[in-house]
């Protein structure tokens, strides 16, 4: 089980409120995981990643994000905290690790990178070593080639880049994005199925290019619940009592920060929301946030009766649910597009 949180703001943010000064930051959340139901590996330790946009375009520096990981527990790196409260960014990717598949090296800690495009996953791909040289066998040589480490996580990030036009592009349109993620899902499940694996995977993927933010809360079956995810939307999150007590305030209608997290950054009633199973998050560069179903044959509607009755035991034993705590999960629009796949 992993844990990772995104943020993105009209401003930008200091890392340290995302990451070390919450009670309940990400980093904390690597030791303290008070949602986890995994008790046979109640610690995020095996290393760690964050990764960021400039705030303001450096020709000389380029669009690419910034990336900075490390092996060791994340509660305990001093470089991590010195750096947290030096650096801004209006796009911020954080991810502490605790190993499914892969060694424990820094080619495997989150997030992966390529040109502007920036990947994590908290989940597993099941029977990954049945179809892993297939999945390599459908690469492009120059993606096939970006892969470093030994993780489904980023051979699934290589899958998707495979889905892109262009992965080297400058600029990509949310659509494309958003097309992509879905591809690499359909792909998986098409592996899957034809090397005969019937456990579920659970994909809830993200993926960013400095201005789009697409997220999924994704598992490949009609009955299972998914790995947890929520998301946090407001005008400001600040700290409002010591002891790195903080909430999201809501001052009017405008979305000037979204958060999307795999579990709650606070304990603020009002402050997040679960993201309904199989559904995919998409933040537009204009800061518009949209919930999509993914409407594929492991899709169960709202409407169904079965969508409330989900079994949590599979995602729980392998900790990667949170227990129903008292937030409310969002509702969809009325009319909203459905993704298909």
């Amino acid at each position: 089980m992993c844990r990772f949180v995104i943020y993105k703001g009209t401003s930008p943010v200091q890392l340290s409120h995302l990451l070390t000064r919450p009670c309940h930051s990400i980093i904390n959340q690597a030791f303290d995981s008070r949602l986890r139901l995994d008790h046979r590996r109640p610690i995020n330790g095996d290393g760690f990643g964050v990764g960021w946009y400039d705030s303001i375009h450096d020709e000389e520096l380029g669009s690419q994000p910034c990336i900075f990981t490390s092996v060791s527990p994340a509660w305990n790196n001093a470089n991590l905290i010195r750096l947290a409260e030096k650096i801004k960014s209006p796009l911020v990717f954080g991810h502490v690790r605790a190993t499914t598949t892969g060694s424990l090296s820094l080619d495997n800690c989150h997030p992966f990178t390529y040109g502007k495009l920036m990947f994590m996953h908290n989940g597993g791909i099941a029977g990954f070593h049945l179809i892993k040289r297939r999945l390599q066998a459908d690469l492009s040589d120059d993606v096939f080639n970006i892969v470093q480490g030994n993780t489904d996580s980023e051979c699934a990030f290589a899958l998707l880049l495979s889905k892109l036009p262009d992965p080297k592009a400058k600029s990509f349109t949310t659509r494309s994005l958003q097309q992509a993620m879905l591809d690499t899902i359909a792909t998986l499940n098409l592996y899957a199925e034809q090397a005969g694996i019937t456990e579920p995977s659970l994909m809830n993927f993200c993926v960013t290019d400095g201005e789009s933010v697409i997220a999924t809360r994704y598992i490949s079956s009609r009955h299972d619940e998914a790995a947890s995810l929520w998301f946090s939307s407001g005008t400001t999150f600040s700290e409002y009592a010591q002891g790195g007590h903080y909430r999201m305030a809501k001052a009017d209608k405008r979305e000037n920060i979204i958060m999307i997290a795999s579990e709650p950054l606070t304990f603020e009633k009002a402050d997040w929301m679960e993201i309904r199973t199989n559904n995919m998050v998409v933040i537009t560069p204009k800061m518009n946030l949209l919930q999509i179903p993914i409407v594929d044959k492991f899709y169960v509607s709202p409407s169904d009766p079965a969508a409330l009755n989900r079994d949590t035991d599979f995602a729980a034993a392998k900790g990667f649910l949170s227990p129903r705590i008292a937030l409310a999960p969002v509702q969809p629009r009325e009319n909203a597009p459905q993704l298909s796949i």
